[in-house]
């Protein structure tokens, strides 16, 4: 199989984790993709141009994170990854909208100084405040706790953005939220993936 990725991408990075949880390393080959270039080749693999994007054996192509993840988990028929009640599900919604807005946010600084929309970086720093305080009174779920899941790896994987953001402040004030990093953070899988700081 192989798995597209771009190095800094906490979306990649789930399924760069997932694959270490599984000891699937030998079962699937990284590829750094060309994203976001006028005529990238990457594009004839994936219409789409986003990441991840896995390819499985046959040839069929998976996109999306918590996609890529539920196929991977299945296929030795020793699955790891916790499935989540409506509870958990609620959760993992609000930790996608979290690094969704910074990845808006991480796509603007990304972008000449004088092309960047001050409006949208207020905008994301402002949904990125509300998020953390969220997090701080949610964090003590069980589903926070358990065995693995889409909403902790999305969770952990978006606090991650903090080494490519200095901006991005959500240590302050959320001394829970603190220790729950901390424990997610000391996963090898979460060490192996780190992103580029830039």
């Amino acid at each position: 199989m192989k798995l597209y990725i771009t190095p800094n991408s906490p979306y990649a990075r789930m399924a760069r984790m997932f694959v270490i949880e599984k000891k699937f390393e030998p079962r699937v080959e990284i590829i750094l993709a060309q994203t976001r270039t006028a005529n990238s080749p990457y594009y004839a693999i994936n219409p789409s141009g986003r990441v991840p994007y896995l390819v499985r054996d046959d040839g069929v192509g998976l996109e999306e994170s918590a996609l890529i993840c539920a196929y991977l988990d299945q296929l030795d028929g020793r699955p790891i990854l916790e499935r989540l009640s409506l509870e958990g599900q609620r959760l993992e919604a609000f930790a996608r909208s979290m690094v969704d807005g910074l990845s808006v946010w991480n796509r603007e600084l990304a972008r000449p100084v004088n092309e960047r929309s001050p409006t949208i970086i207020r905008h994301e720093i402002e949904r990125a405040r509300r998020m953390a305080d969220l997090w701080e009174r949610e964090i003590g779920h069980e589903a926070m706790r358990g065995s693995l899941n889409m909403a902790q790896l999305t969770l952990g994987c978006t606090l991650g953005l903090e080494a490519r953001n200095p901006e991005f402040d959500w240590r302050t004030g959320h001394p829970k939220l603190v220790e729950w990093f901390k424990r997610f953070a000391a996963r090898p899988s979460f060490a192996a993936t780190a992103p580029a700081v830039s």
